[in-house]
């Protein structure tokens, strides 16, 4: 692929994303599952505590703005309005995918974003399967360099690079060089899914290969197989990706998946979560973080409040939960109890 078609599918993205509906039809699972309310939480809001330490950095919540864009123009000023915003509310930031930053390096500042966000917690982020592809672990550490990034992530998103149609699909003989990488970059990995989530399987794998954490990007949010529908050029492609629109495993499954399999891996929960309540959810269901995309790609590009105001929202809705189950701090919401919404 040539980097002019590179930046052309970044912004394909960015804007498809914006414009269309690319939501999957399958459930991120969480609908089923609710909170016992607790009419006597004996608790001062106020003194709730939601902040923990993950990663060498302290946060003032468990929330990620998940990795999103990065390569052109209109992605840098999401990015740094995403950035500066994290930096206020004392929450995680991840970049979009940042290849095109390595084998170009004047593209390298639509990712940098330290001079606006000093102290947060950053995920640098490269797609896994350019192992195969020639991709190294000294590019991979140069990935990390150049944004001073805290943690590598590794995306996995077989589906999607079957059906783009300038794809990168050989998979195989992958692990190896993920391990590589753990072993050689000089920063915590996490492999991350991009919305069909995480088995039993891959949990297991990926732990055997030495990642320090696992985000399992559900399915229930962004069909990225949807995307890729609309970026499609023929018939045929279109057709192909448009049946995969349900695919995947649900957002809380994969967090049970991982946490059955490999209890002392973080995981960060993603792929589809609509607000803190969603959440509470999957911090009580075990995973450590939770992250979200769609709402902050649209305040992004607006304005480094919208984005800040969409962490408020987020951040407040996950407080009242924890007043409403009786929850002072993560470690107590991770306890509480859950039922079944039938």
């Amino acid at each position: 692929m040539t980097q002019g078609q590179l930046e052309q599918r970044k912004a394909d993205h960015i804007r498809i994303n914006l414009e269309q509906d690319v939501a999957s039809r399958a459930t991120t699972g969480l609908d089923k599952i609710r909170f016992v309310h607790q009419a006597l939480p004996e608790l001062d809001m106020n003194a709730i505590d939601m902040s923990l330490s993950i990663y060498g950095k302290t946060l003032q919540s468990p929330l990620l703005i998940s990795c999103m864009t990065g390569g052109t123009e209109e992605a840098r000023l999401i990015n740094r309005n995403l950035a500066a915003a994290a930096q206020r509310a004392g929450v995680a930031m991840g970049l979009g995918s940042m290849r095109a930053a390595v084998v170009r390096p004047e593209t390298a500042h639509t990712f940098q974003v330290r001079d606006v966000a000093p102290d947060i917690l950053l995920f640098a982020n490269i797609g896994a399967v350019q192992l195969n592809y020639g991709f190294t672990v000294d590019q991979c550490r140069r990935a990390v360099d150049l944004v001073r990034a805290d943690v590598l992530v590794l995306h996995l998103n077989p589906l999607q690079e079957a059906l783009q149609p300038e794809g990168d699909v050989n998979w195989a003989n992958l692990l190896p060089k993920i391990e590589a990488v753990v072993k050689g970059v000089g920063v915590p990995v996490v492999a991350k899914e991009v919305g069909w989530g995480i088995s039993r399987r891959a949990a297991t794998q990926l732990a055997e290969m030495g990642v320090a954490g696992i985000d399992v990007a559900g399915a229930g949010g962004t069909s990225w197989s949807q995307v890729e529908m609309y970026r499609a050029r023929t018939d045929v492609q279109r057709r192909v990706a448009a049946a995969f629109v349900d695919w995947g495993i649900s957002t809380a499954d994969s967090i049970r998946n991982v946490r059955a399999t490999v209890p002392e891996l973080p995981v960060i929960a993603s792929g589809g979560l609509k607000n803190g309540v969603d959440g509470a959810k999957c911090l009580a269901l075990g995973a450590t973080l939770f992250g979200m995309a769609g709402p902050f790609l649209r305040a992004a590009t607006e304005s480094e409040q919208a984005v800040h105001d969409e962490i408020d929202i987020v951040t407040r809705q996950l407080r009242v939960t924890m007043l409403c189950t009786g929850a002072a701090n993560l470690a107590a919401l991770r306890q509480i109890e859950l039922a079944s919404n039938t």
